[in-house]
């Protein structure tokens, strides 16, 4: 905590003050990380890239550093009186023991942040961010007083406008610093803040390659061909590839979310979460707020809080809510999965059910690979914080079984309650409107073994949801039946966890695919076993048959054995076969025959 107020006035929360000034003059809520002043500055790199999920106080600690550093705040030590930096010894017997103290206030610094530069069209982003680099010149136009600057370097300063070419764009912060180690006789700290914003936004808009091309020089002449550098930092939420954004950059210190460099300070360690309640009087609530708001980790760190949620808690006294997972659209994230192919739809199956998925990944994230690399998606739910890893290993030899020499896999699970409530939240979106009062009646219909009403609602709901299933940038046309039932599987999952244990026992393919449910109250719900199967013409006269198949199926492999072993007698059992064509889908029962659906169609039609 800032140490040096009273425990009243560190309570005074406002979410979303980004400002370090401002939240230590008014004694707002903020919990100690200076410490991050010290390691980074010791550890001497050049440029680091440091990247976490949104929240995670990237904006407050890079305003921080300026706070610290910028011969702006000289004579400022009173911001951060109290505070670990200040209290930093070295050599008591010395009097430089406090070494920091003399490094407050003395560094030009340039502060410039992306976060708000999301463009539909390449050239709006490019004027968005000569706004930002105009502003900056704006803040230095004294230095067009007096002679400091030839009269070229003058014309050259007033030509930075919004709308400047974005040649001139991509040196301009170069020429700045140059300007200004001139002006005070020492290199310049550059902090640039979240730097992957419009680069996101880039891809989702169709102008990538545009995008990288003018990223890759405004990063090499502001960050690897510029003498006034002193220290730059860069931070973001995901690690770009680097032989396309930071191509130029010779080696820059990269801290993603698996290292343990600058770990505990991003985001809230459980010792400052705990203390924070305490001292907000809700201290009774810890395990319930561990359950919902833990799980981020950090390298070898593990028990890190978002402080967006955290805050959010203690403004709200108390109350539980997805407030981190709530804070933007996840309409990226909600894509790559509605529409994504059977691998993704099946892990996140294991995931809504709360258990953990191995996949080999590459932490650096190919924008462009995301349409059709499940790998690629993994990376960003893990960069954006949806994933936390719980064990990383290398292959540290060749093995046709695990991989190759170097692979990294990760083990990775939902981080907690908040996100697994946002995912299902999302799921249930994918079906709306219409789609949404069938999926609930066919969820009632198959509760009450109810086949003519379960086949009514199902092929409503294959009618307006089937498409939204086909979203996918690279898609194969007869994979559309397959990812429309992994999504209704997910639904499933969503809709009757906790009543169900639910299992699928599946190929990718259009093969075997069946899922049981199997009540955890078995007096009050019968077990239900799922076989679907899309309608091959050239062997099935028609979706009776390929129903018929289906039971047959769960029949010759007796799924029901697992069943049986459970205690479940036989009427406490109920099988289905989903036959799927197109859109239409016809559902049978070892109960129910489906010739009674199909004659009853035709007497509708003809009448």
């Amino acid at each position: 905590m800032n140490g040096g107020a009273d425990l009243e006035r560190r309570m005074i929360v406002n979410i979303g003050e980004q400002r370090f000034d401002k939240m230590i003059e008014e004694h707002k809520f903020y919990i100690d990380k200076t410490g991050f002043i010290k390691e980074w500055w010791e550890y001497g790199s050049t440029v680091t890239l440091i990247t976490r999920p949104r929240r995670f106080g990237k904006t407050l600690n890079l305003r921080m550093l300026e706070s610290f550093f910028s011969n702006q705040y000289a004579n400022r030590g009173d911001l951060f009186e109290g505070l670990s930096i200040w209290e930093e010894k070295v050599d008591f017997s010395s009097s430089e023991a406090y070494p920091y103290r003399h490094l407050q206030g003395t560094v030009p610094v340039i502060f410039l942040s992306f976060a708000s530069i999301e463009a539909a069209e390449y050239t709006d982003m490019v004027y968005k961010i000569t706004e930002v680099i105009s502003q900056l010149y704006k803040q230095n136009r004294f230095l067009l007083e007096g002679d400091l600057l030839s009269e070229n370097e003058q014309n050259y300063f007033r030509k930075i406008q919004p709308g400047m070419g974005s040649e001139v764009a991509a040196g301009a912060i170069h020429s700045m610093a140059g300007f200004l180690q001139r002006y005070y006789g020492t290199n310049v700290m550059i902090l640039l803040d979240e730097y992957d914003t419009p680069i996101q936004a880039a891809w989702l808009c169709g102008y990538w390659d545009k995008a990288v091309s003018f990223f890759s020089g405004l990063f090499n002449s502001t960050f690897k061909t510029n003498p006034y550098l002193l220290r730059g930092l860069i931070t973001g939420i995901t690690r770009v590839a680097k032989e396309s954004i930071f191509s130029g950059l010779n080696n820059p210190e990269v801290i993603t979310t698996t290292s343990d460099k600058y770990a505990a300070y991003f985001g809230f360690t459980e010792e400052e979460v705990f203390r924070a309640l305490d001292e907000a009087g809700l201290g009774a609530e810890k395990q319930k707020v561990k359950k919902w708001y833990d799980g981020f980790t950090f390298g070898r760190y593990t028990d890190i809080y978002n402080p967006w949620s955290i805050a959010s808690f203690i403004r709200n006294e108390g109350r539980y809510d997805a407030y981190w997972a709530n804070t933007s659209s996840n309409g990226l994230v909600n894509s790559l999965i509605q529409g994504g192919n059977t691998e993704i739809k099946m892990m996140m199956e294991e995931l809504l059910q709360g258990k953990a998925i191995v996949v080999e990944m590459d932490e650096q994230i190919v924008l462009n690979q995301l349409g059709g690399d499940a790998n690629a998606v993994w990376s960003l739910l893990l960069a954006t914080g949806y994933f936390k890893v719980i064990q990383l290993a290398v292959v540290e030899e060749e093995n046709g079984e695990d991989g190759e020499e170097g692979d990294v896999w990760y083990t990775l699970a939902l981080t907690n309650l908040e996100v697994r409530r946002m995912f299902r939240k999302m799921v249930r979106g994918w079906f709306y409107g219409d789609a949404k009062l069938s999926y609930n009646n066919f969820i009632k219909a198959l509760l009450a073994a109810d086949v003519e009403a379960m086949n009514e609602f199902m092929n409503k709901i294959a009618l307006y949801s089937f498409s939204s299933f086909d979203i996918a940038r690279s898609v194969v046309e007869d994979d559309a039946p397959e990812r429309f039932y992994h999504g209704f599987v997910l639904g499933l999952i969503v809709e009757l966890a906790g009543r169900f244990e639910i299992i699928s026992n599946r190929e990718s393919g259009f093969g075997r695919y069946d899922v049981m449910l199997i009540p955890s109250d078995k007096q009050k719900d019968c077990a239900n076993i799922i076989e679907f199967k899309v309608h091959k013409p050239q062997k099935e006269k028609d979706l009776a048959q390929t129903v018929a198949n289906a039971l047959a199926q769960i029949e010759e492999k007796q799924y029901a054995a697992e069943l049986a072993a459970r205690g479940f007698l036989p009427t406490q059992i109920k099988k289905y076969g989903f036959a799927f064509r197109g859109k239409e889908c016809l559902i049978g029962s070892n109960t129910y025959n489906v010739s009674d659906i199909v004659e009853k169609d035709k007497d509708n039609m003809q009448q």
